[in-house]
């Protein structure tokens, strides 16, 4: 058999074990190029640069033509 405990945990001591555990919202920087915010050391996914250079090729938005 595997021990179990004696006593039921309160929800004090429950809640300081859990403490450590909220969620804490991402931090968001300027991309230098186009000024939307991205996430540090990412490639910016609005215009796709990355430490001043083009990483990725980004489409150029398409208008919608009528026929």
């Amino acid at each position: 058999m595997v021990p179990l405990p004696k006593r039921r945990t309160s929800r004090a001591r429950q809640g300081e074990r859990r403490a450590h555990l909220g969620l804490v919202a991402a931090s968001l920087v300027d991309c230098p190029q186009c000024h939307s915010p991205k996430l540090p050391h990412h490639v910016c996914p609005t215009c796709g640069t990355y430490d001043g250079r083009e990483v990725i090729e980004m489409e150029k938005s398409r208008k919608k033509t009528t026929e």
